[in-house]
C-alpha cells in the first residue's frame, strides 16, 4: 500500500515538472495493463527524485513504447536515480544487476543448485526480471565481459526470450523493461559493441543543473538554512569547474559525498570534518586534497557547525 501511495505522489511531481499530460495518462494505462506485481517489496522507494522535464519525457517515451533504455553520462548525472524513479513510477519490481569482470552468464540467467536431495535450477536476476515483468537495471553495462553481454542479446531484441540450455524457453513479460547505465570514465570500462548498442535507445544524461541541485538539497534537507543551501550548490559547481579544467580529478565531484557530508553535519560533526569525509579525503593525493580544501574554505568558515547550518 505504501508503494502505491508513493507512486501516486509521483504523478503530481511529474505534472509540476511540466511533463505532458499524455505521458501521465500513459503511465496510468501501463499500470493497469501490466498486471499485479509479484514482489511488491522490490518496487523501489527512491531516496531522491530526478529533476528535469526533458529527460523525464525522453525516458517515459522509451518505457511506454517498449524500448530498452541506455542512460550514458559522467558522475553526478543521476543515472541510477532516474532508473529507480522509473521503476517506482510504473510500479514494477526492480532488479539491480551490477556488471563487473567476474559477471558471467550464470550470474545473470541462473544455475543448477542442489537442494532437498535434487538438482534444481535457481533463477538469476535477469531471468526473474523477464518472467515477473520487472525493470532490470543493468548497472555499468560497459564493464561486462562478452559472455555476459551475449546473454542479453536475445532478451533485448525482437525475440524477447531467454533460452536456458537443458530447461526451457522463458518469454520476456510484456511489462519487463531493461534500463542500462554506463560511465565512460571508470576503470575497466570499454565501448559497447554495435550489436548491443543497437538494442537500446540512448539518453545522454546531463550534469545536474544549479536550479535542480538547489531543489534537491531543499527537499533532502528542509531544515538547511537557504543561504547555506545556495553555498553548497555553488561549492558543487566550483568543484565541477576545477574538474573541467583538469586541476583536480573526478573524485572531487561527488554529489553523494556532498549529501553525506550534510547528513554528518546535521548529526553534529563540524562541517569541515564532514566535507573531508564526504569529499576531500576520497582523493589519496595530498596535493589534490589541499586544492579541494581551498575551494571549500573559500565558501565556508572552518568552525561552521550544526547550529549555524540548520534551523
Amino acid at each position: 500500500m505504501m508503494n502505491e501511495e508513493a507512486a501516486e505522489e509521483t504523478l503530481p511531481f511529474l505534472e509540476a515538472e511540466g511533463v505532458h499530460q499524455g505521458f501521465l495518462d500513459g503511465i496510468r494505462a501501463f499500470r493497469e495493463s501490466a498486471g499485479p506485481c509479484g514482489d511488491p517489496g522490490r518496487i523501489p522507494r527512491p531516496e531522491f527524485r530526478y529533476y528535469g522535464r526533458e529527460i523525464w519525457e525522453k525516458a517515459l517515451a522509451a518505457v511506454l513504447t517498449g524500448k530498452n533504455l541506455l542512460l550514458a553520462g559522467p558522475k553526478a548525472t543521476g543515472k541510477n536515480v532516474l532508473a529507480e524513479n522509473l521503476a517506482q513510477v510504473f510500479q514494477r519490481p526492480a532488479f539491480n544487476i551490477s556488471f563487473h569482470v567476474s559477471t558471467d552468464a550464470a550470474a545473470l540467467i541462473g544455475a543448477d543448485t542442489f537442494r532437498e536431495g535434487e538438482v534444481r535450477f535457481q533463477e538469476g536476476p535477469v531471468t526473474r526480471c523477464a518472467r515477473e515483468g520487472g525493470f532490470g537495471i543493468l548497472d555499468e553495462i560497459n564493464m561486462a565481459k562478452n559472455e555476459a553481454l551475449a546473454v542479453l542479446h536475445g532478451i533485448l531484441d525482437f525475440r524477447r526470450a531467454i533460452d536456458i540450455p537443458g530447461y526451457r524457453r522463458i518469454p520476456v513479460d510484456p511489462a519487463a523493461r531493461f534500463i542500462a547505465t554506463m560511465n565512460y570514465g571508470y576503470a575497466g570500462t570499454r565501448e559497447l559493441n554495435e550489436a548491443l548498442a543497437s538494442r537500446f535507445v540512448v539518453i545522454s544524461m546531463p550534469v545536474i543543473s544549479e536550479e535542480s541541485l538547489d531543489r534537491l538539497l531543499g527537499d533532502t534537507f528542509p531544515d538547511l538554512i537557504p543561504s547555506y543551501r545556495k553555498q553548497f550548490t555553488a561549492l558543487f559547481f566550483d568543484l565541477k569547474a576545477k574538474v573541467d579544467s583538469a586541476e583536480v580529478s573526478e573524485k572531487a565531484l561527488d554529489l553523494r559525498g556532498l549529501i553525506d557530508a550534510l547528513d554528518l553535519a546535521r548529526r553534529g560533526l563540524p562541517m569541515d570534518a564532514a566535507l573531508d569525509m564526504g569529499i576531500t579525503d576520497k582523493s589519496f593525493d595530498p596535493y589534490e586534497r589541499e586544492l579541494v580544501r581551498d575551494v571549500i574554505r573559500s565558501r565556508f568558515p572552518k568552525a561552521l557547525g550544526r547550529d549555524q547550518l540548520f534551523r
